[in-house]
């Protein structure tokens, strides 16, 4: 079968110590035997995925553990989400990632309560984005795509707005959106349009009811361009696949070449199904030489500050992917190297993506090392005193088999 390269990526898995857990971080709270058994075996270091200057999203991080260097290929998230649904961008487009959000009042004006209307449901979010399209799409060049979840997609031809600012609303949870809407009056515009044809709708009306969070508006943000990436197979010579809930990582992978694998039961949640992710890596390394796994939990956790979720985020991707995965590599591929890793910190405190340094793992089943009692932990990585500056080297090293992969 020859050697096959797995990257197994818990979003947004870094964070830091925390009083709650008597100084640990979650990683290191977590009960984690299948991640422990290999980290005894493997090597840790630290990376930098997000280069100095770029914002710390998981568009950029991914970008970089995907093996490609922001300054070359990074115009924004949305180009990229847009290549996972579908949608053909041109020289004269620009594309945006729209959020349906929750937007209360209080007495400082309108908050950004929540950046996902309390993880509203796919069927929910399809009948609101279709509801705001005869509003929103009146205006010229303007187009809607339904996506996952509380993620869509808005296209505008002819937009023209050098130095565009707009923000994460995962960034502003609990504060006054005022300071934070986009500079550009017809963006605003359209978030007040959508305001008044959410306000009503049977969806909200219905969620409401059962006490949910309301989708009250859309959010603009990750603005950019149609872009071009070299393929894993122009610059390695090896095939791939990518598994994934997530536009961003499905329009990632599209880019890269890999074969983009949808698992019928994956939300990008802690309801998500790890162990049917887990048979499809399986699966898809019979037919390529490196399977990406992403896993959007632990971050979605962290935004919303919810501890208790994000370790047993942390938990599942140990007993339901290492757990399910580990045997059978071992049994039936043998010669195998497997990358674990987050993309990026998302601290619980914070409630947002930082730019710091990630540990990561790198187990080799035909080349074990010896480190009793060494865990995946970002006190037990940056201890091995390994650090990779440039985060986007890292793939290279792994499929080109360059010894030492952990060269500083």
């Amino acid at each position: 079968m020859g050697l096959k390269t797995i990257i197994l990526l818990g979003d947004g898995m870094a964070d830091v110590p925390l009083p709650e857990l008597g100084g640990l971080t979650p990683l290191e709270a977590a009960r984690t035997p299948n991640l422990d058994r290999i980290a005894a075996l493997g090597a840790l270091g630290m990376v930098r995925t997000v280069k100095p200057g770029f914002p710390p999203g998981s568009d950029v991080a991914n970008l970089a553990v995907l093996g490609l260097d922001p300054s070359r290929y990074y115009s924004g998230r949305a180009p990229i989400e847009a290549v996972s649904i579908g949608v053909g961008l041109s020289e004269n487009d620009t594309a945006f990632r729209i959020n349906l959000v929750t937007i209360t009042e209080d007495e400082n004006g309108p908050v950004m309560e929540d950046y996902c209307a309390g993880h509203i449901s796919t069927p929910e979010a399809s009948e609101l984005i279709e509801a705001l399209k005869p509003r929103l799409m009146r205006h010229a060049g303007l187009s809607l795509y339904r996506g996952v979840e509380y993620r869509h997609l808005m296209v505008i031809s002819g937009f023209d707005h050098p130095g565009l600012k707009t923000t994460p609303p995962h960034d502003i949870i609990g504060s006054p959106i005022k300071a934070y809407l986009p500079d550009d009056d017809f963006l605003k515009g359209l978030i007040t349009e959508s305001m008044q044809v959410l306000k009503d709708h049977p969806v909200n009306r219905a969620r409401a009811l059962k006490g949910k969070r309301m989708a009250s508006a859309i959010w603009p943000w990750g603005e950019g361009k149609g872009l071009r990436m070299p393929t894993l197979k122009e610059e390695f010579g090896i095939s791939g696949a990518m598994i994934s809930a997530v536009d961003l990582c499905k329009g990632l992978g599209k880019l890269r070449g890999m074969e983009v694998i949808t698992v019928a039961g994956a939300t990008g949640w802690i309801d998500t199904d790890y162990a049917g992710k887990a048979e499809a890596a399986l699966a898809a390394l019979e037919r390529h030489d490196l399977v990406y796994v992403h896993i959007e939990a632990p971050d979605e956790a962290g935004h919303g500050g919810l501890l208790t979720e994000k370790i047993q985020a942390i938990e599942d991707i140990d007993a339901h992917v290492l757990g399910r995965m580990l045997p059978r590599l071992d049994t039936h591929v043998r010669d195998y190297r497997l990358l674990f890793m987050p993309d990026h910190p998302t601290p619980i405190p914070k409630r947002t993506h930082t730019a710091d340094p990630v540990p990561f793992l790198v187990y080799e089943s035909m080349k074990k090392q010896a480190h009793p009692g060494q865990r995946f932990t970002e006190k037990d990585a940056a201890a091995t005193g390994v650090f990779i500056e440039a985060g986007y080297e890292l793939l290279g090293r792994l499929v080109r088999l360059e010894p030492p992969v952990l060269m500083g």
